[in-house]
């Protein structure tokens, strides 16, 4: 490799070449980019179950997606509904990035798909099947359908890949991590390609009912779902619980260029750290989230004055919002009030491990078309989140580099360095 391939470090570039995605938004990248930038709320009633009765009866789903058109029927009725998100966005992905139907080498390119919860759905409903109807009607691929790792099988199946393979349970900050973690595995020499990314199929009454135990959803807005998620304004009152997928195909940059692959953007550095505090709540003084930022940043040899925008994690709950802002202002000081911050979770609420990887896809597109993605909703401004927000309408702005934050429950905390490829073709 020459020098123009390779970071300051001596390690390979690692750039994004496909991007599949499937959101409460829209059931393509380019669908969920145009909702989100018009203001378009992808949140709404619930309609997978009866939720008349639970103080939450909104959520962001995926509408009108059918696995058969995506997969084999005999296959699909053996997944989650984690697992086929998975799988449909994965084979965007491969279309999107142009790769023949049969890798050139596939010990060469590895999977790394994460979830919070996996097929959790598909438990609660073979259990409800063993109590009515007993043993024999359970299905044998109950276990399969449940387990986390699933989606990053059958992910690898789809493609063909028989390189490096893992899976992240990172909570919040799991789509996130599994991009970063994914350019190490490329970094290191362990693969030329990985297919990495984020899926969440949660949008289970048990999800809501246990999320809204926890007094961590949103109540107030019910009647007005496209309100509910507000981050940073004052009036927010709790996330609102979404699902979706999205797997970006990452290379060698050298590799890129060599099969002359579309470059959308490039992965500068990553990092992860972890509170070590409370189950649910963020460290009080941000320490956590303020050291994966500065670790991410240091990994790309960068510093915080180099950061042109942040994608938040934002999730529209009173703790969590103020807690980044101050994580924010401790690291980057007086320039904190200078740099553009925003959260596309205000257009389709929190897809749990899915959130990461589809909040990267908009910060990509942001740096390739020149504009950053606002915060929806944003009306009230609280004393303590009073950064710039990007309230309520794009901004046009030539951003080059980007930081964008995940922070999870159990104090796991994930951010990445995402770049504008200067000689890439996306406009």
């Amino acid at each position: 490799m020459n020098n123009e391939t390779t970071d300051a470090r001596g390690r390979p570039r690692v750039v994004i070449t496909g991007m599949g995605m499937l959101s409460p938004l829209g059931n393509t990248v380019e669908e969920s980019w145009e909702n989100m930038m018009a203001g378009r709320s992808g949140i709404g009633p619930i309609t997978q179950f009866d939720a008349s009765e639970l103080t939450t009866r909104i959520a962001g789903e995926v509408k009108g997606f059918v696995a058969r058109d995506h997969m084999d029927f005999k296959e699909a009725r053996r997944m989650s509904r984690a697992s086929q998100l998975a799988v449909a966005a994965a084979r965007m992905a491969v279309a999107d990035a142009g790769l023949p139907e049969q890798l050139p080498d596939p010990d060469r390119t590895g999977v790394l798909v994460g979830t919070a919860a996996g097929g959790m759905e598909r438990a609660f409903e073979e259990m409800d099947t063993f109590r009515e109807r007993g043993m024999r009607a359970v299905s044998p691929f109950a276990m399969t359908m449940f387990l986390c790792n699933m989606p990053t099988h059958h992910v690898s199946l789809m493609t063909g890949s028989t390189g490096p393979l893992s899976s992240i349970v990172a909570a919040c900050a799991t789509g996130t991590q599994t991009i970063g973690e994914a350019s190490e595995f490329i970094r290191r020499g362990a693969a030329d390609m990985m297919f990495a990314g984020g899926v969440e199929g949660l949008i289970h009454v048990s999800a809501i009912a246990g999320f809204g135990a926890m007094r961590a959803l949103s109540t107030h807005f019910n009647d007005t779902p496209e309100r509910a998620s507000r981050p940073f304004d004052k009036d927010r009152d709790g996330f609102i619980l979404a699902e979706g997928a999205a797997i970006v195909v990452m290379e060698r940059l050298d590799k890129a260029l060599a099969r002359g692959a579309r470059i959308y953007g490039e992965v500068l550095g990553h990092a992860s750290s972890s509170d070590a505090f409370h189950v649910a709540a963020p460290d009080p003084e941000a320490k956590g989230a303020i050291h994966a930022m500065q670790w991410a940043i240091d990994d790309a040899g960068l510093t915080p004055r180099d950061i042109d925008y942040i994608n938040a994690h934002g999730t529209s709950t009173p703790v969590n919002d103020a807690t980044e802002t101050l994580a924010i202002k401790r690291l980057f000081g007086e320039r904190a009030y200078e740099v553009p911050i925003s959260s596309t979770k205000s257009a389709m609420g929190h897809a749990m491990g899915a959130a990461g990887t589809i909040e990267s896809i908009f910060t990509i597109l942001g740096l390739g078309r020149g504009v950053i993605p606002p915060t929806w909703n944003y009306e009230t401004p609280d004393p303590e989140c009073d950064l710039d927000y990007v309230p309520n309408a794009p901004r046009p702005s030539p951003i080059r580099v980007a930081l964008k934050n995940s922070f999870g429950l159990g104090g796991q905390n994930a951010c990445l360095v995402l770049g504008r490829y200067a000689n890439g073709q996306e406009d």
